[in-house]
């Protein structure tokens, strides 16, 4: 396991109590210790990790997308031999793992891009991960999806050829942003209704039980009212980390239309501004044409 951020040391960890054998690297050395107390061997190198391992290796990559698991997959590569296995469990853009499958497989080593989801309760919940690349590479590991998965025959799949894996993540990531949309749309205009003075916390755990949306979203969401009723602990800030974008981008190029979606995305790039031009050329609009009142900056 190279890259023990919070999710990879859960899955280190998860590996340990599955059985497996599982040694680890990491540029923090706290991170690697935290490992090793949890049954891991460490090292302090991506050459004394190979080392350690015994051939056919299996190395999965589990760092944040874009130039660090470029650098990664690219330090890995000259050290790891034929027949060996390198997972990418990372959300990368999955026509940048086509490249890097393509790179691997001159090697002679099968690269595999899995889109795993589970994120900080995957330890005790399981991950969910779909796989793209070689299908006997796929089979060949299948102890190691297995105890990752939330139990025996459920929660991994071969997606396809390299790239699937990563594709199908970015499409369920996608879904994630207008299901997180709907569900934040919702509960404003509940809590915008004050002559009812609704306890959203109540409706919420309510609505967990037989409800048609009931889900984990939901149930993460009851949690969330429970602790902060009003939330007034956060602001509206929310960032996206490129899948959604990827998703939308995917939807021009085939001519899909993807409408909740792309406003979803939209809505988290709002979210950021605050008092953003295009609202106050609104206001302005409407005052020049029809002299209605507007709100002067203080």
């Amino acid at each position: 396991m190279v890259g023990l951020g919070r999710m990879g040391g859960a899955m280190a960890e998860r590996l340990v109590r599955g059985g497996h054998k599982v040694t680890v690297y990491d540029a923090s050395p706290q991170a690697v210790q935290a490992s090793v107390g949890k049954g891991a061997s460490g090292t302090r190198s991506l050459e004394k990790l190979i080392n350690a391992l015994r051939p056919p290796r299996t190395v999965w990559v589990m760092v944040p997308a874009g130039e660090a698991t470029d650098k990664t997959v690219s330090a890995l590569m000259p050290l790891m031999s034929r027949g060996d296995t390198l997972i990418e469990g990372g959300n990368s853009n999955y026509k940048e793992s086509q490249k890097r499958a393509a790179a691997a497989g001159a090697r002679g080593i099968d690269f595999l891009d899995a889109g795993t989801s589970g994120g900080i309760w995957g330890l005790e919940n399981g991950y969910c991960l779909t796989v793209g690349g070689s299908e006997a590479a796929y089979q060949r590991n299948l102890p190691v999806f297995q105890t990752l998965a939330p139990a025996a025959g459920r929660g991994h799949c071969y997606a396809g050829s390299s790239g699937a894996g990563h594709f199908v993540k970015m499409v369920h990531n996608g879904i994630e942003y207008g299901m997180m949309q709907a569900m934040a749309e919702g509960f404003e205009l509940l809590a915008a209704k004050g002559e009812f003075k609704l306890d959203l916390a109540s409706l919420a755990e309510n609505w967990r039980h037989s409800s048609v949306v009931r889900s984990w979203l939901l149930d993460l969401a009851a949690a969330a009212l429970k602790d902060d009723p009003a939330l007034e602990s956060l602001t509206s800030h929310v960032d996206d980390s490129g899948e959604g974008r990827w998703t939308v981008q995917e939807s021009v190029d085939l001519a899909v239309p993807t409408p909740v979606i792309t406003a979803a995305l939209q809505a988290r790039f709002r979210s950021r501004q605050d008092n953003p031009f295009g609202g106050r050329m609104l206001a302005a609009l409407r005052q020049q044409f029809g002299g209605h009142a507007v709100r002067k900056k203080e």
